[in-house]
């Protein structure tokens, strides 16, 4: 086994393709393809299933990947600390639904981190694909929330896949409105007083189902119903079309400024939100100071 090997094997997932993860190399695919061959019968494993659509990972493969992924984190550390002399550069990487507190949170981590050399990522992400990233340690934390509905259903794919969820807090439903909507006058509302107003949901992708959706209430029926992908065009459509999304009620005024507003929406449900890790492996120092930033942030936020 090779460094180089790791390196296709890599490339090979991310682009799902043995043409394209060639063509990055600049070598021919008989060649790549039978680089990947020797891998799987030295390692005893098959870590693709080849198609005519493309190749996907094997569940041995999905493991293998996650290790190889390691390994190469840990040569590229070898290579800049010895071999180039420059400073180290630390790779953290988590995964999200789309809440504020976590933007906050992370960029409180990157200011503390000052260093001149580092690769964080975060990505807003699908619920599905947040387990799916943490899953495979394409990320080290996953951000999202339980509730009585999904529960089960969310514990039961944690269970399956190793993982653990950890709550953070427990947050009563709110609403998230223009300022300018008539809504903002009421102390509270209820679903029958969202009825007239476009509901704002975040599409879940080809693994769509009420269980990973991000809003509460995903079930009850509303006449008027915009499905959107990121979290800046939701705001824009909340302030542009009058419409409304179900979240946490916990907002950012210097990252959302002053046009959206949170109302408490009368509910018997609540959001347990919580991080997911891999509970075969223990958290960074990143990870655990990124997790205390959160608590701290949460915490600041109710205290106000």
């Amino acid at each position: 086994m090779t460094l180089q090997q790791l390196r296709y094997i890599i490339q090979i997932a991310q682009t799902g393709s043995f043409h394209t993860a060639a063509q990055t190399f600049f070598i021919t695919q008989p060649s790549l393809s039978k680089a990947v061959a020797e891998l799987e019968k030295e390692m005893g494993i098959l870590i693709f299933h080849r198609t005519n659509r493309g190749v996907t990972l094997s569940e041995e493969g999905t493991k293998f990947l996650s290790y190889a992924r390691q390994v190469m984190e840990q040569a590229e550390l070898l290579e800049q600390q010895y071999k180039q002399n420059t400073p180290v550069r630390r790779v953290f990487a988590i995964s999200a639904q789309h809440y504020a507190f976590v933007v906050n949170a992370f960029v409180t981590l990157i200011q503390e981190y000052g260093q001149a050399q580092y690769e964080f990522s975060l990505r807003e992400s699908r619920t599905f694909d947040i387990i799916e990233d943490v899953r495979t340690r394409r990320s080290e934390l996953g951000i999202l929330y339980m509730s009585h509905f999904n529960r089960e259903v969310i514990k039961r794919i944690l269970r399956e896949n190793n993982l653990r969820f950890v709550s953070l807090f427990t947050a009563q439903p709110h609403v998230f409105v223009s300022s300018k909507n008539p809504l903002v006058k009421k102390e509270w509302v209820t679903l029958e007083d969202l009825a007239d107003y476009p509901r704002l949901t975040y599409e879940q992708g080809i693994n769509n189902s009420f269980y990973f959706s991000e809003e509460l209430h995903s079930v009850e029926f509303s006449p008027k119903s915009i499905v959107v992908s990121d979290r800046a065009t939701l705001f824009n459509l909340l302030i542009g079309i009058d419409g409304y999304t179900i979240s946490s009620g916990i907002l950012s005024k210097d990252l959302n400024g002053t046009d959206i507003v949170s109302i408490p929406l009368k509910s018997e449900e609540t959001m347990d939100i919580g991080y997911v890790y891999d509970e075969g492996s223990q958290l960074s120092p990143l990870g655990e100071r990124y997790i205390t930033l959160l608590r701290e942030y949460v915490a600041s936020y109710y205290t106000i």
